[in-house]
């Protein structure tokens, strides 16, 4: 019977100093200058704020694969039509000097609209001056795989002049279900 008044005792007791300690090392101050501003080195300009990064798709001549490379695009350019600016980029042809644009030279995006998640695309004539039909599943798959990183794009449909050419009528998912 002495052992629970001196249990309740010792507890007391434990959560007496708990609390002392508590209250006697932990403050909160309003002032504390533990917290200061940040203040950046450079200030961010407006068109930093507006880029974002693509990947983009070209020929890696030494493999004769397709190899990945990074492109900082204006973000509000890609929002009016993100397909149209990827392409255009492909058009443009690689950064780094080691890959290879697949495309024919002179070669236009006159349009592209996105329609049940396959992306019609409209090019000039100059697009049909591909070597062979490697050069032609090159150019389909650079563009199938810089444009199917956005989620609403399945597919991509080739036109020429607002005409579909032969070797060109079929709507693209993946090479290997079109070769």
């Amino acid at each position: 019977m002495k052992k629970k008044p001196l249990l309740v005792f010792v507890i007391l007791i434990i959560i007496g100093v708990v609390v002392y300690f508590l209250i006697n090392n932990i403050s909160i101050t309003k002032n504390d200058n533990k917290y200061m501003d940040y203040t950046p080195e450079q200030e961010i300009n407006e068109n930093q704020t507006r880029e974002t990064t693509i990947t983009l798709y070209f020929l890696n001549p030494e493999t004769n694969n397709l190899k990945s490379e990074g492109r900082a695009v204006n973000t509000n350019e890609l929002l009016k039509n993100p397909y149209k600016v990827i392409v255009e980029k492909l058009i443009e042809g690689p950064i780094d000097s080691t890959l290879q644009n697949v495309f024919p030279e002179n070669t236009r995006l006159i349009d592209a609209n996105l329609s049940n998640n396959c992306v019609t695309l409209n090019f000039s004539e100059e697009f049909l001056n591909f070597k062979d039909d490697v050069q032609k599943y090159n150019i389909i798959n650079s563009i199938l795989d810089s444009l199917t990183q956005l989620n609403e794009v399945d597919s991509i449909k080739i036109l020429v002049n607002n005409e579909t050419k032969d070797g060109l009528s079929q709507e693209y998912t993946t090479i290997s279900e079109n070769t």
